[in-house]
Formats: C-alpha cells, structure tokens, sequence
C-alpha cells in the first residue's frame, strides 16, 4: 500500500497536479481549474468534480489510505466541503503531533479522561504509541463499547468513572452521543445542537485524578504519564483533581473553548492561563469545530508540554 502510494505522489507532478507532503502516508495535492465541489464516495473518500460536470475521480479524490488515518486530500474552493477537509486535516495534523510530542518526551502511560468509545486511544495505537493506556469513561451504555474495544489489548486498561475536583456522585447528561457532559448545555450549545434538547441523566461515580494515579501507573519502574481530556466542559475540574500530582505529568492535552457550549465551563483564556500556572507550555493548536456560517473556531485541541520534562539534548 505504501509502495502504491508513493508512486501516486510521485505520478501526480508530471500531470500538473501540486503535491504538499505532509508527512508519512499523507499529502496535500491540488490543480488549478476549480472550483470544485467535494461529494460523498463512501465513508473514507470523497470525489472531487469541477462545478458543472459529472462526478468522476478525473479532477483527483481524497482518500483516507491505509488503516493509520491518513489522509490524501483534494483542495476544495470553499464552503462546508472545504471546512470538512480543514477540520479533518486538523484532526490528523494533532495526532501525529501528539504521537511525535509523546516520543520525544518518553511517555509511558496515557491517561485518556473521557473517553468514549476508545476512539483516541485506537488512534494512538494505528500511529505507532506502544505504551500503556488508562481510559476513564463514566457512562453505562459507552463504557460498554470502551471494554469490547480494549479487550484484546492488555495494555489498555479502563474504568467506569468519571474524574474531577471530589470523590462524589452526580448526575450526567447522557444521550448526547460523543458530547455527554456533568454541565448542562449553553443557549449557545442548545442552538448549535439539536442533541442537546433530551435532558436525559445518568448518576455516575466521579474520583479525584490523583486518586486513581497509583493503581494507573502500578508496574512502572519510571513513569512518564501524558494527561489527555475530552469532558466536554469539565476538563479544568478534572485537572484540579489531580493536586499536587499535577507535576509528574510531563504533557498534556485539553479541548477548549472559544465559545461555550455547556453552562460553566472556562473560556480558553481561563483554561489555559491555569495550565500554564501549572508548568505547561503550548506546543500545537488545532480547530476541532467551526460556526459554518461565520467560520470562527469554537474549540481548540490544545497540546501542551512541560519544558523541564524534555529530554537532554
């Protein structure tokens, strides 16, 4: 697959194609003649046509290849096809910066703190992560699908709790698919997403991050654990939960807001001037979601590093 990749890459220059490699098994590749419009080709290629024309992959296509979530992508004109492939594109640039940052500072353990179905741990382990992972995912019914996809990996631990400032109960929102959260949504959130009309809950266990370090990093003669959190709102609490502790995380990663979706949660600004108090500095920022009709970000994939924590060079 590679091998056939490649000479597609190398192919594409004689017949007036751009090509803007990315790294490896990923490239950005455009042609003058647009505008083009994307359409779906099933559910990991688009087509690209020229505006007036039949569909037909004779103007190019963009394909996720292989099974490392690469992307080969088409340059669209503009709209929401171009929106997609940006945000796509962004969500494979954080993830392979990610894999490079957990490398380059000898992580050992990944703390994946809402984790839903497995889905950021299954993309660390496609990019070549080896490490051990200890996926925090609180819901009944999503909980269920995290154990069956970490079943056959014995260095993927997971438990059903939820992570935050206490050791207590509470009730979560449930039924709103990736974005289940202890915060009720904004009016901002509630009109962006129909989802967020059911008011459906679920009474969950929440435990202190610090709380469960020990049992998480058990068998490690030299820890090196990187926090990652998705908690839809929440992820400033679950930070606080981890005290003093805080410190042996040499990274981390949080998705924050530009504009709120959930009753209470922090700004960007708010959330991150707390991560940098904490020793954290920002190496990569990547748009996760975008209003459609203005364009503006609504949140970021953070990536932040502690500089300490580097290694020698």
């Amino acid at each position: 697959m590679q091998t056939l990749y490649r000479r597609l890459l190398d192919l594409m220059p004689r017949i007036g194609v751009r090509v803007t490699d990315l790294g490896p098994g990923t490239a950005v590749v455009s042609r003058r003649g647009g505008p083009y419009r994307v359409t779906g080709a099933g559910k990991d290629t688009w087509v690209l046509r020229r505006d007036g024309e039949r569909p037909g992959v004779a103007e190019g296509s963009a394909v996720r290849l292989g099974d490392t979530g690469a992307l080969l992508l088409m340059e669209a004109a503009s709209g929401q096809d171009e929106r997609r492939l940006q945000l796509a594109a962004a969500e494979y640039l954080c993830t392979q910066h990610v894999t490079a940052m957990l490398e380059l500072y000898g992580v050992n353990c990944v703390f994946d703190v809402g984790a839903n179905n497995g889905q950021y741990a299954k993309r660390l382990r496609r990019l070549g992560y080896t490490g051990r992972i200890v996926s925090f995912e609180p819901t009944s019914e999503t909980f269920a699908r995290l154990e069956k996809a970490s079943a056959d990996d014995p260095d993927w631990h997971v438990h059903r709790c939820g992570l935050g400032r206490e050791e207590t109960t509470a009730e979560i929102h449930i039924g709103w698919k990736t974005m289940n959260s202890l915060l009720p949504a904004s009016d901002y959130g509630k009109g962006r997403y129909s989802r967020f009309a059911k008011a459906d809950t679920e009474e969950i266990r929440v435990r202190r991050l610090d709380e469960v370090m020990a049992e998480a990093l058990d068998g490690l003669a030299d820890p090196r654990p990187y926090l990652k959190m998705d908690t839809q709102g929440y992820d400033l609490e679950v930070f606080a939960g981890a005290g003093e502790r805080i410190a042996e995380f040499v990274g981390m990663q949080s998705e924050v807001a530009v504009l709120k979706l959930y009753e209470g949660s922090p700004g960007m600004g708010e959330a991150v001037a707390k991560y940098e108090a904490a020793g954290f500095g920002i190496t990569g920022m990547y748009p996760v979601t975008r209003e459609a009709a203005t364009g503006r970000v609504i949140e970021f994939d953070c990536v932040m590093m502690r500089a300490d924590a580097a290694p020698a060079r």
